[in-house]
């Protein structure tokens, strides 16, 4: 008879630990599939924007009047020659045509060589991605963390000076160009107090802290207009959300303030900010052309300017397809944040 309750005890144990455990898994299945689901409906977005996008960058190559025959065997060249060297680059062959096959050959991750040093184009931007990346994540890094500590602040004392005092900078912050802003750190930490590298590019193996001082800069200068966006977003969302009724109760129970807004009201309030953010993701990537040259790094932005600039079509269109794609997937990710925050996103996607 003793064996038997045990045996029953035993088994309502077991019982009650299953029927938790599945409505434990429950909400995660759910959490699992909403995100697959809003990445699924991300890369469905991206898809077309991707073939669009590379089949106008390749038209506009295609349809430059510059013959790179004629340019790599130079003015000594014969008409037979340069046909000659049409054909092997192809360029005898129908403009669709050619796209297809590029295409195609982009997908197995051939991206071709260029006209004039013969190098694989995806070589060289395997070299050069990695710097153009290191400023575009310190950026966002910058950011996300100067944007939302000033955006915080603002909104937790909403109406009083250091509002007002974030409100003025951002404002002033969101009208300077990356440019301008490089240029005034070169002059500050480089040449009056020099304390940082004007510019050049060292990799991490020379050092994390050496590779960080040549990052710093460019980084600042091109997240500046971002972390200023940022901070003002989160400020909107975060004084509206701390007017909620939820809000209000979180505080008659005694909760810390700090609890209140970092864990209760971040959640709801950070959405404009994540959204502003994630529109920000292509001009960090493509404002790098810019402060890659003011900084003289050797980035992608600076191997597009300077392939662009030769009429070396291969390496401008592989550069721009890796781009557009770093540019879809962030995108994808970002929507995938906005979800997570706001369910509600998810029918806005």
């Amino acid at each position: 008879m003793t064996t038997l309750n045990l045996r029953d005890a035993a088994g309502r144990v077991a019982g009650t630990t299953t029927a938790a455990g599945s409505a434990s898994s429950g909400p995660v299945l759910t959490a699992l599939v909403r995100t697959a689901a809003a990445l699924g409906r991300a890369l469905l977005i991206a898809v077309p924007v991707l073939l669009v996008s590379t089949f106008i960058t390749f038209m506009l190559g295609g349809l430059t009047d510059q013959d790179p025959a004629s340019v790599v065997l130079g003015d000594s060249a014969t008409p037979a020659d340069v046909a000659r060297m049409r054909e092997v680059f192809g360029l005898d062959r129908p403009l669709l045509l050619r796209y297809v096959l590029w295409l195609w050959d982009a997908l197995h991750g051939d991206l071709g060589s260029s006209w004039f040093t013969k190098i694989p184009v995806a070589q060289s931007i395997a070299e050069r991605l990695p710097v153009s990346l290191s400023v575009a994540a310190g950026a966002l890094l910058i950011a996300v963390v100067l944007g939302g500590v000033f955006g915080i602040l603002a909104a937790v004392r909403q109406g009083g000076w250091l509002d007002r005092t974030v409100t003025v900078v951002t404002s002033v912050l969101a009208t300077v160009p990356g440019f301008v802003a490089a240029i005034a750190l070169i002059t500050v930490f480089s040449l009056l107090v020099p304390v940082l590298p004007s510019g050049g590019w060292v990799p991490p193996s020379a050092g994390l802290l050496t590779w960080a001082s040549f990052l710093l800069l460019p980084s600042v200068s091109l997240s500046l207009d971002a972390a200023a966006d940022v901070a003002r977003q989160l400020r909107t969302g975060l004084a509206d959300t701390l007017h909620e009724n939820y809000i209000v109760g979180a505080q008659v129970r005694g909760l810390p303030g700090w609890r209140i807004v970092l864990v209760h009201a971040l959640r709801n309030g950070a959405g404009p900010a994540v959204a502003v953010l994630g529109m920000h993701v292509p001009r960090l990537i493509g404002g790098a052309v810019i402060v890659e040259t003011v900084f003289a790094l050797p980035g992608i932005g600076e191997l597009t300017k300077t392939a662009a600039l030769g009429g070396d079509v291969p390496v401008v269109q592989g550069a721009l397809l890796v781009t557009i794609g770093v540019v879809l997937i962030s995108s994808a990710l970002v929507n995938v944040l906005l979800v997570k925050l706001r369910p509600a996103a998810r029918r806005e996607i």
